[in-house]
């Protein structure tokens, strides 16, 4: 299990040099053995196009190493947080990728201004608190995982599959680390969309509140009908995109 595991961490890791979402080293994808409760991470600081499977760094609840040469990535505590705090996850993605990296700087949630950022969440991507010194010097990845379960403020982790940490840069998570990657990419389509629309027209308005909701539950609510999910007729034509 465990090997299957670190195949489809290693597997979404690269994604992120595919996709453009991370420059040199400066991502991370990890992801959750449901049966045990091991991480597998990625390795800190390892050029992504000399990994492989067996860089991979399997590690416990508590950080420690159960499996692997190499030192886990410095976001692990960050990510360990995240898996303890959020019920049903499989995979979390860290990048600092440019256009969602840009709203966490100008200290700035995203909102939802469009069909495409309601098809990924029905409400804005939050933006965590400012970190306190204490915060920082008392164990600050751990530290980042706490702000960005309270940016969550309680709600179910499908309808907020992303935070932007104030600063730094965004954390998205899925079912699976490819779910997570797929998150992480379509943010990075939302956020380079509302940056450019908030420059067109400054005052802009959020999207109509039945518009948010009819793409949020077609994609994740109880009766969703976007994909292939579900068979409609002899070709499983079902519309939409």
């Amino acid at each position: 299990m465990l090997e299957d595991l670190k195949a489809a961490v290693l597997s979404a890791n690269l994604q992120l040099p595919a996709e453009g979402l991370v420059t040199l080293t400066w991502g991370n994808v990890s992801g959750r053995d449901p049966a045990s409760g091991l991480v597998v991470i990625k390795p800190s600081g390892l050029p992504y196009a000399s990994m492989t499977a067996a860089d991979m760094v399997v590690v416990d609840q508590e950080g420690n190493v159960v499996e692997g040469g190499r030192r886990p990535s410095t976001d692990t505590p960050t990510h360990l947080v995240l898996y303890q705090g959020l019920d049903g996850i499989g995979g979390v993605v860290h990048t600092h990728s440019t256009w969602a990296t840009s709203w966490a700087q100008a200290q700035r949630p995203i909102p939802v201004l469009g069909t495409t950022h309601a098809d990924l969440c029905p409400g804005e991507v939050p933006l965590t608190a400012a970190m306190t010194p204490e915060e920082v010097t008392g164990g600050y990845e751990r530290a980042t995982g706490v702000v960005v379960l309270h940016a969550i403020a309680g709600r179910d982790a499908h309808e907020v599959p992303a935070v932007l940490v104030r600063g730094h840069g965004p954390f998205c998570w899925g079912a699976s680390p490819a779910e997570a990657v797929e998150v992480a990419v379509t943010l990075e389509a939302v956020a380079k969309m509302a940056w450019l629309t908030v420059g067109l027209e400054p005052g802009v308005g959020p999207l109509a509140a039945h518009i948010v909701e009819r793409h949020f539950s077609r994609k994740h609510g109880p009766g969703a009908y976007y994909g292939q999910t579900a068979f409609y007729g002899q070709t499983g034509e079902k519309g939409g995109i």
